[in-house]
C-alpha cells in the first residue's frame, strides 16, 4: 500500500511539474510600438517572459519620468526619438540623443528627463540579474 502510495505522489508530482515547466514556457511574441503619451507595460515578467520586464515611455518636454531604483535588477533604455538627459545618483547628468541606448546597472537610483523641444520616447527593458553576477 505504501508502495503505491508513492508511485501516485510521484506520477502527481511529475505531472505537476510538467504542467508548471508547460504553463512557464515563454512564447513569442511581437508587440507594436503604438504611438502614445506616458507610459505603457509592454512584457510583465513571467509567466509572459522568463523575467524580463520592458514598457514603452513617451515624454513631453521638461518631462521626466521621476527618480525610482529597479531593485536587483539591470534596465537598459532603447531611445528613439528625442533627447534628453540620464540622471544618476551622485554622479554628473548624462545627455543624449536618438539613436542611443543607456544602460542602468541593478540598485542604482536613476531618473531621465526630456530636454528636448519634442517627445522623447524610448522602450524600457528590466532584466533580473542572475545570483552569481550580482556580486
Amino acid at each position: 500500500m505504501k508502495l503505491f502510495a508513492a508511485a501516485i505522489a510521484a506520477s502527481a508530482l511529475l505531472f505537476a511539474s510538467s504542467a508548471l515547466t508547460q504553463a512557464a514556457a515563454p512564447q513569442p511574441l511581437v508587440i507594436q510600438l503604438i504611438p502614445a503619451q506616458g507610459s505603457r507595460s509592454l512584457l510583465h515578467g513571467a509567466p509572459q517572459t522568463a523575467g524580463v520586464r520592458s514598457g514603452f515611455v513617451s515624454l513631453e518636454s521638461g518631462e521626466s519620468v521621476g527618480w525610482h531604483t529597479t531593485g536587483q535588477h539591470e534596465e537598459t533604455l532603447v531611445i528613439l526619438r528625442g533627447q534628453g538627459a540620464a540622471l544618476v545618483d551622485g554622479q554628473p547628468e548624462r545627455d543624449f540623443a536618438a539613436p542611443a541606448v543607456i544602460y542602468i546597472p541593478p540598485a542604482t537610483r536613476h531618473n531621465i528627463r526630456d530636454t528636448g523641444r519634442h517627445p522623447l520616447k524610448y522602450v524600457y527593458v528590466v532584466a533580473p540579474v542572475p545570483a552569481a553576477a550580482a556580486h
